[in-house]
Formats: C-alpha cells, sequence, structure tokens
C-alpha cells in the first residue's frame, strides 16, 4: 500500500515592500511521504519569492514532468516554472525552455556550493533563469514554523525575508547565485 502525503494548510499573509505586494493566501500544501518539512517550508519561501494569484504548487517530487511550483498566463503557456533542490543540466534546461522564467531554490548546506561549481556554466547560458540558494541554518529554522495549520506572515524588505507565526521569527537571507536578464524579483 502506498504512503498518503500529509496535507498542510497555511494561511500566508505577505508584505513584499520591495514589490508593493500586500496579499494573503490560503494554500494547501501536500507533503509528499518521502518530503522532508525543511523542503515543504521552503515550497513556501519560493511561493513568498514569486507570489501571484495564479502561482501554484505544482506535483514536484512526485512527478518529473511537473516543477514545484509554477504559474501558468490566460492562454495556458508556462509564466514560471520553479524547482527546488540541486537540479541536473537537463531539469535546468527543461525549466528555460518550458518556461518565460525559471527559478532553482537551492538548499541542502555544503552541497549546494559543490553543486553550482558544477551547474554554473550550464545555468549562465539560460538568459531566463534565477538561481537562489538558501543557507542550511535558516531552512532549518524554518521548519520549526511548521505545523498542521499554520498562519504566518511574511514581510519582504532589503533582501530579507522574515517568517513570523504567532510565538516565533525566522529571518531568511537568500543569495542570488544568477539572476536572469530580466529579473524575476530583486532583493535589495
Amino acid at each position: 500500500m502506498a504512503l498518503k502525503a500529509t496535507i498542510y494548510k497555511a494561511e500566508l499573509a505577505i508584505a513584499d515592500m520591495t514589490r508593493h505586494y500586500y496579499q494573503t493566501h490560503s494554500l494547501t500544501l501536500a507533503q509528499h511521504p518521502s518530503e522532508t518539512i525543511e523542503r515543504m517550508m521552503l515550497r513556501l519561501v519560493a511561493f513568498t519569492l514569486c507570489a501571484d494569484e495564479r502561482l501554484v504548487f505544482g506535483k514536484g517530487i512526485s512527478e518529473d514532468s511537473e516543477p514545484d511550483l509554477w504559474q501558468h498566463n490566460l492562454s495556458g503557456e508556462i509564466e514560471l516554472w520553479v524547482e527546488l533542490g540541486l537540479p541536473d543540466e537537463k531539469l535546468l534546461r527543461r525549466a528555460s525552455h518550458r518556461a518565460k522564467q525559471g527559478l532553482v531554490l537551492a538548499y541542502g548546506g555544503t552541497v549546494v556550493d559543490k553543486w553550482w561549481k558544477d551547474a554554473q556554466k550550464s545555468a549562465q547560458e539560460l538568459s531566463n533563469l534565477t538561481v537562489v540558494a538558501i543557507k542550511a541554518d535558516e531552512s532549518a529554522a524554518l521548519a520549526k514554523l511548521c505545523q498542521r495549520s499554520m498562519q504566518l506572515q511574511c514581510t519582504i524588505q532589503e533582501g530579507q525575508l522574515w517568517f513570523a507565526d504567532n510565538q516565533q521569527s525566522v529571518v531568511i537571507n537568500p543569495v542570488v547565485l544568477k539572476s536572469a536578464a530580466s529579473p524575476l524579483f530583486t532583493l535589495e
């Protein structure tokens, strides 16, 4: 018998001072049985960075043909393809060719540096790809905010994401390894 996904509900209030985006989203996250809490919470980070009413969670980890998050325009074309982790060159190219913009949210501690050293040359050729790294201690702290039903606030300002619930807060300092020719967002 296959294991089923664990469902999490999040009410995420976003105040992005850079983009002047202020919105509350009611989100449902399905945690795949092989997915860690940390990775699932990083999907919330990716959502927050690119927040839009048409941005949705894809099948990601359970389906190779879908990203972790994506956004389609009204014609059905893929505007944004978001991958988490350390994708190989083939996946980077797929994201870049299938979507107007691509985002990789890399995480995993010291392995990110090794991965980026290997992936950097290929990634530089893809003008519509943005690559952002999240530090291991920050993603681990973010995982501690996870509950089956969450009410989170996130403020984005001066290159930082401040996530908070009623009891604690976590600061995420994304590191932009590569920015697309037409940047998705600015972390200043």
